[in-house]
């Protein structure tokens, strides 16, 4: 499999910074502020446009969030 380079759609900038963050999904896991959604963003380091991916989770971790909140 090819790796491929990253190019950002809006302005054309190869470099770019990548993160994670948690959200909360539904009204049980609001009621309980379990964030239980986990994304990737990739954003470009020139314009700032910024790409979601999905991220997968396994439900023990969800378990020991909804535990520590």
């Amino acid at each position: 499999m090819e790796k491929q380079q990253y190019v950002c759609p809006k302005c054309g900038c190869t470099h770019y910074e990548h993160d994670q963050f948690q959200a909360t999904g539904g009204n049980f896991a609001k009621i309980f502020d379990v964030q239980n959604k986990k994304f990737i963003t990739i954003s470009c380091a020139q314009c700032g446009f910024t790409e979601l991916y999905k991220a997968t989770s396994s439900d023990g971790w969800n378990v020991l969030d909804f535990l520590m909140s």
